[in-house]
């Protein structure tokens, strides 16, 4: 059998399907890849990668990928297959791959430190982040990736969010008096706002004011006006087209199981973006609004480049040269990083503040242990004090990522044969235990992040309590957590040349946020502290207050009064 002639007119063919948009073509299509996959496995080569344990396949098309696809809690997933077979073990996935499940500290941090060279993103996630965001940063791999990291690094440092320290204090003043107007306009002591949709604004505006050279926090208003001399009224209710695809995505429409079968082909077949679902409409919908808007960003920054000193994203970016070239890099790559920078900031920043609000509603003896710190500190802390002054502000936040991970979890292709390390032996098919497994060019890894900060063999019996004083004790983090060596033993910023490079601003986002809503109001369940809370899927997993429609998380705001 000619394997590449054979995949071309499989391709081809599973195209035509696909542009044809009828549901009953496609499924012939998706039943003629099984076979055909599955006769190549029985006539290809026998792989060198070593023979792991896993669960079994509870669908044949789709193995497992369906029920992890849609699951609210991947990480317990996960945990519960660890625990069975082991710190690495196989699942199986769609048309018969296989995948391998890393949830050991010591194997991930061999994938982590050679990750963009010997370790790609998987190639069907590429396509799509391609399609949906641009060639930029969450594209790139080994030089391309080093190039561009180097290129857009000034703007992330801690001298760039010093510098921006008065207008950030600007911003916290504005969202202040909006959240002080709102419960006055209430007629009592207190108002009920979804700080759900609030965040998203929130991290909307500092993605879309950092593009613009400044970290503006609470309002599009402060963004326009202060970074780029455009007004986008966004708090006098003018409506704004890409927060109105932002909030359509985190809404959490259910999903047909078609849907949800498409989603999972996309990573092996990107053509399937072309199937008209509800959701690839969605992106498509996003890609436009996120281009006309950086469009003009970008012509902003062109029209003004004289009228100040803005070290800017895009300033940068507009006059970086690509070291080979020595030319200015495309209008198209300033675009590709600017929509990532806006789909990365918006949908996991946002998150986590939500989470950490609600977090600290659910437990008010944290909330009122954080603010007890923060009334004692006095004035408005600095970039340096936030970072280095408030330990219980830096143990809640940290507390949040681990619990409450954006990114559940990565996915990882070998480039090349490799052998991986384990910290302690798994059991392979034929029965024999090995520290280290052979993996071959090819294979596909699973780092599952939200299993890693929250497993019960890492972080210990209270793995899954939110404790802040966990990061205060001198035995609160665990022996085996240690061996974790993302940013404060978590991976929720991944690790190694592509742990995110905007880290430390998103950590002065969640910070400042923080330190402004527990030092001047008091928040509380709207229903009271048995307020069930359940998972919607947007882009990523938010938390919605079940009975609420939509993914609102509805909060009651009440001014302290000492």
């Amino acid at each position: 059998m000619n394997l590449p002639f054979t995949l071309v007119l499989l391709y081809n063919a599973f195209r035509d399907h696909v542009r044809s948009a009828f549901i009953a073509n496609i499924t012939v299509g998706l039943a003629t890849v099984w076979a055909l996959r599955t006769a190549f496995q029985a006539t290809g080569k026998k792989s060198r990668t070593t023979k792991l344990r896993g669960p079994k396949s509870n669908n044949l098309l789709f193995g497992v990928s369906k029920e992890l696809f849609e699951t609210t809690d991947m990480g317990g997933m996960f945990e519960a297959w660890s625990k069975e077979y082991g710190v690495a073990y196989e699942i199986p996935m769609i048309f018969g791959e296989k995948r391998i499940a890393l949830c050991d500290p010591r194997a991930v941090a061999h994938l982590f430190s050679k990750d963009t060279w010997a370790y790609f993103g998987m190639k069907g996630m590429k396509e799509a982040v391609a399609r949906r965001i641009g060639k930029g940063l969450l594209y790139g791999e080994g030089e391309s990736h080093r190039r561009q990291r180097r290129t857009m690094g000034p703007s992330f440092n801690s001298t760039a969010i010093r510098k921006l320290t008065p207008a950030v204090h600007k911003a916290i003043d504005k969202m202040k008096a909006a959240w002080e107007a709102s419960i006055e306009a209430s007629g009592g002591d207190s108002v009920v706002l979804d700080v759900q949709k609030w965040m998203n604004y929130v991290s909307y505006v500092r993605s879309v004011y950092h593009s613009g050279g400044f970290l503006m926090f609470f309002s599009l208003d402060s963004f326009g006006i202060a970074g780029l001399s455009y007004d986008f009224n966004s708090l006098n209710g003018e409506p704004n087209p890409m927060i109105s695809v932002l909030d359509s995505f985190a809404e959490g429409t259910p999903q047909s199981a078609f849907s949800i079968a498409v989603a999972v082909l996309i990573l092996f077949f990107p053509i399937a973006m072309h199937i008209p679902t509800h959701r690839n409409q969605m992106f498509d919908q996003l890609h436009r609004q996120m281009t006309e808007l950086c469009d003009a960003l970008i012509d902003n920054a062109n029209a003004n480049r004289d009228a100040g000193e803005h070290v800017s994203t895009i300033n940068l970016l507009l006059r970086a040269e690509d070291e080979d070239s020595g030319q200015r890099i495309s209008r198209e790559e300033v675009l590709s990083q600017l929509r990532t920078m806006l789909i990365a900031s918006y949908e996991t920043t946002s998150m986590t503040m939500t989470w950490a609000l609600l977090e600290l509603a659910r437990h008010p003896n944290i909330q009122t242990k954080l603010r007890e710190e923060l009334l004692s500190f006095g004035g408005e802390p600095s970039y340096d004090q936030l970072t280095n002054d408030l330990p219980y502000l830096d143990a809640v936040v940290l507390e949040i990522l681990r619990l409450r991970p954006s990114v559940p979890e990565l996915l990882r292709e070998a480039a090349e044969d490799d052998v991986i390390p384990l910290s302690e032996p798994v059991q392979t098919k034929s029965g024999e235990f090995v520290d280290s497994i052979v993996v071959e060019r090819g294979t596909i890894f699973t780092l599952p992040v939200s299993c890693i900060n929250r497993s019960e063999a890492i972080w210990g019996s209270d793995a899954k309590v939110f404790r802040p004083e966990r990061w205060l004790e001198p035995d609160g983090i665990t022996k085996k957590a240690q061996e974790v060596k993302g940013h404060r033993h978590l991976l929720s910023f991944g690790d190694g040349p592509r742990t995110c490079i905007g880290k430390a601003f998103a950590l002065a986002v969640i910070k400042t946020e923080l330190s402004m809503a527990i030092r001047n109001f008091v928040l509380e369940m709207k229903d009271g502290p048995d307020t069930k809370v359940e998972l919607s899927r947007g882009i990523t997993l938010r938390p919605k207050i079940v009975g609420e429609e939509g993914i609102k998380v509805p909060l009651r705001i009440r001014r302290y009064k000492g």
